[in-house]
């Protein structure tokens, strides 16, 4: 496996790999890698002849300073997970590589990019599309791996790519779960031994109210979950909306769409971490 930090250096070796009809599969990540990053480098690497793993904590997609700060980063242990899984190339620039001048770039793509988390967090996915947008230009994968766990993520990018008619085929990829529910993130390292005994509390809750769901109101499920969760000490949700899978609008009632998700953001302990979650309801 060859890590790369230069654009160039990455891009003349997938020249060479390209030359041979080769294709080329791309996993996105921030680093602190887990097991569910490791499912999709996996994945990637079941289903393209080369697949490059981009390490990078992107400073555009934070509205809030500490936040960036305080992301985990262990590039030496991540190299380690991604090796395992048999990648090809790691690719870990700079932030002076990646964004030699600032990047002024504008992306929105409403209705999908500016509900929830693009409600909630201001500049969050023009950030996202800037770093995803240029990883895709030097890349230039075939496939590109996103988890399930950032469900508004998938919608947005894939606005993105057929907006600027990327032609690179998204592939989602399901959340990677503890054995007691909570959802893999690199978030979690953040967690002190009380606020991770007490984080699977959303997917408990998330998870009851799919039978719930089956006897209430659109109204009263949403209902149940926050004060469920909001009834846990330490726990403190800032949003939860059941929404249409693909469009991400709110429903109000069951037979609205083909595909009902409920998208969740739990502030858990006293920093406090920012976890999310979903759980699929049709």
């Amino acid at each position: 496996m060859k890590v790369f930090h230069k654009n160039v250096d990455l891009q003349n070796e997938l020249f060479e790999v390209r030359k041979q009809g080769k294709s080329v599969g791309l996993v996105p990540t921030m680093g602190a890698l887990h097991d569910g990053h490791a499912s999709l480098v996996k994945r990637s690497v079941a289903e393209n002849d080369v697949t490059v793993v981009s390490v990078f904590v992107n400073p555009t997609q934070f509205n809030d300073k500490n936040d960036l700060m305080s992301y985990p980063r262990d590039l030496d242990a991540d190299c380690c997970l991604i090796e395992e899984c048999g990648a090809d190339f790691v690719f870990a620039p700079s932030v002076e590589e990646m964004y030699p001048e600032p990047d002024k770039r504008h992306f929105e793509f409403p209705p999908v990019s500016t509900v929830m988390e693009g409600a909630h967090r201001p500049g969050h996915f023009n950030g996202v599309c800037q770093v995803v947008s240029r990883l895709f230009y030097i890349v230039r994968p075939d496939r590109a791996y996103f988890g399930e766990k950032d469900w508004q993520q998938i919608a947005v990018v894939k606005a993105m790519v057929k907006s600027l008619g990327l032609g690179v085929h998204i592939v989602e990829c399901p959340i990677v779960r503890d054995a007691d529910g909570l959802a893999r993130s690199s978030r979690n390292a953040l967690l002190s031994a009380d606020e991770r005994a007490i984080a699977p509390e959303i997917f408990k809750h998330l998870q009851a109210s799919l039978e719930f769901a089956k006897t209430h109101s659109v109204k009263e499920t949403h209902d149940a979950v926050v004060n469920g969760i909001n009834a846990v000490d330490g726990l403190d949700v800032e949003y939860f909306s059941i929404v249409d899978g693909d469009t991400l609008q709110d429903v109000g009632a069951w037979d609205d769409a083909q595909h009902i998700v409920g998208c969740i953001t739990v502030y858990c302990g006293k920093r406090p971490v920012r976890l999310i979650d979903h759980i699929k309801y049709k």
